[in-house]
């Protein structure tokens, strides 16, 4: 896996002071993405042992809230399998900690709960689903764009506490806290 970027200090991408990583790869190509350079999975610079250590490092603070996973499209199966190992290092070290996602799939596409959907689901889908806390859903959509929402670029997108709606089977929004 490939990613674009790396923010040691973001408070745009979710609650709180965060570390977040933008990955490389993503088959969505939303119109006015706001990096499509990222579609491209070769993009950037390799995922390596030496790069995760440097962001479990980076999240070592105790003024850091999470980590948080952006693209390019983390749900990419290629990326999953490279995320996975890494987000169960993250919980080991930092179990306080909490991790958002943001993809362009949405939460019953990943589970295969929609019918006729599922391009995304792989081996580790849901393995990597129960290591997220929040999930911001849906493609960005530009007819739907509000820039007064929060963590979001489009209504259609939903801000979805994971585990909870895993376990009740329907879909629980975040509502601002743990």
């Amino acid at each position: 896996m490939n990613y674009a970027a790396i923010k040691k200090c973001d408070i745009a991408n979710g609650p709180g002071v965060r570390v977040t990583l933008f990955v490389s790869g993503c088959t969505h190509h939303c119109r006015e993405c706001f990096q499509p350079e990222t579609w491209d999975f070769k993009y950037g610079n390799r995922f390596d042992e030496t790069v995760e250590q440097g962001i479990l490092e980076a999240l070592a603070p105790d003024y850091i809230q999470g980590l948080t996973l952006l693209g390019g499209e983390p749900f990419e199966p290629a990326n999953q399998r490279a995320l996975v190992p890494f987000l169960h290092k993250v919980r080991e070290r930092y179990p306080d900690k909490d991790i958002w996602c943001f993809s362009g799939y949405v939460l019953e596409e990943l589970t295969g709960m929609q019918e006729g959907t599922g391009r995304a689901r792989c081996e580790v889908t849901d393995e990597m689903l129960s290591l997220i806390d929040v999930l911001v859903d849906g493609e960005f959509e530009l007819e739907q764009k509000d820039i007064s929402l929060q963590f979001r670029g489009s209504s259609n997108q939903r801000l979805i506490q994971v585990k909870e709606s895993l376990e009740k089977k329907e879909i629980i929004w975040w509502s601002g806290g743990k």
